[in-house]
């Protein structure tokens, strides 16, 4: 079986062999990277992966600043998706945590049935006080999350989805396929939950913008869940800010995206049942003299640019409001505020 994971990546350069060795362990055979602007590595050690037949490297296609979906177009016609039996679109800080048979995608898919398409539960993983980046795997450091029936308040949680090479495709979105226009009922593809459940009718045939890429998690993460690790350290978490938005110094902070996914509540350590073979896997991986002083230069650059950051007033202040917001999510304090629970 042949399975893909396609992801597009900038400044990553840290977390990329954790991804990669956890992807291959639950049997993604191959991997297709597109990256863009990278100054911390990332594009040099994905390079030498590549070269080592380990994965395909390319830029990013986009001509604006639509990455992710000029990408995913770029890549449905790229031969390493094409030839592939199933396509795994998630990003490096997503792990498919699958909790049936030998805990692979080949035995989710089995779980399920065989359907043409199988979307799996985010778990958002909460930063757990962990303020300094250490060079170790992210899903041993990150044990705690939300209630994972339950997000912001919210009963319905976003998925990502992998596609058969069958799948009735009109084009890839970073969370689930979009299937043919006019297909009649009987040619709608055969699509499941992380439980082998079909999908709610609204999700399947994007309804409404609230059904486009999430449905209810009760109940639907018995074989795999999608572990999130959005937020990981503080300090990573500053140099993933500033990836995205670099001008901060006259304007407010907003320190949503953050409080929505430190939910605390809930403890799981189900994905450690990888730990010992992906702990093996680096080490080999490692062992290459060039791919290990790769990343040990890319875990430098990210402690540097934390350091640079945090030079500036701006970040300094992120960084203290980060540290003292609540772990309750804003929609759920609210909540409790409206029913008078302090």
């Amino acid at each position: 079986m042949r399975i893909t994971a396609v992801t597009c990546v900038k400044n990553e350069g840290p977390f990329l062999l954790e991804w990669i060795a956890f992807n291959q362990l639950i049997g993604v055979t191959d991997h297709l990277f597109y990256s863009n602007d990278c100054d911390d590595g990332t594009d040099r050690l994905l390079d030498a992966l590549a070269a080592r037949g380990i994965l395909r490297h390319l830029p990013n296609p986009a001509k604006g600043r639509n990455y992710q979906m000029e990408a995913l177009k770029h890549a449905a016609h790229q031969q390493v998706v094409k030839q592939a039996d199933w396509v795994w679109i998630a990003d490096v800080d997503e792990f498919l945590n699958i909790h049936v048979g030998d805990h692979t995608i080949p035995a989710l898919i089995a779980a399920c049935h065989d359907p043409q398409a199988i979307s799996v539960s985010f778990q958002f993983f909460a930063n757990g006080g962990i303020e300094t980046f250490e060079d170790a795997p992210v899903i041993e450091q990150f044990t705690r999350s939300h209630d994972p029936d339950i997000w912001c308040g919210d009963l319905a949680s976003e998925v990502k989805t992998l596609v058969r090479k069958d799948f009735p495709l009109q084009y890839f979105g970073a969370h689930r396929p979009f299937f043919k226009r006019g297909l009649a009922r009987d040619q709608r593809p055969h699509w499941t939950d992380g439980s082998g459940r079909t999908v709610p009718y609204k999700f399947l045939v994007a309804a409404n913008p609230d059904r486009i890429r999430k449905f209810p998690a009760k109940g639907a993460r018995d074989f795999a869940t999608l572990n999130h690790y959005a937020l990981r350290s503080l300090d990573s978490y500053l140099v993933k800010n500033d990836r995205g938005d670099v001008n901060r110094e006259h304007r407010a902070f907003d320190d949503t995206y953050w409080r929505e996914r430190n939910d605390p509540a809930w403890q799981d350590k189900s994905i450690h049942r990888y730990l010992p073979a992906l702990n093996e896997a680096l080490a080999e991986m490692k062992s290459d003299p060039e791919i290990g002083a790769l990343h040990d230069e890319a875990v430098q650059l990210h402690r540097t640019k934390r350091d640079a950051l945090l030079e500036q007033p701006a970040y300094r202040r992120m960084r203290d409001q980060l540290r003292a917001a609540p772990v309750l999510p804003p929609k759920e304090a609210a909540m409790l505020e409206r029913l008078g629970i302090s």
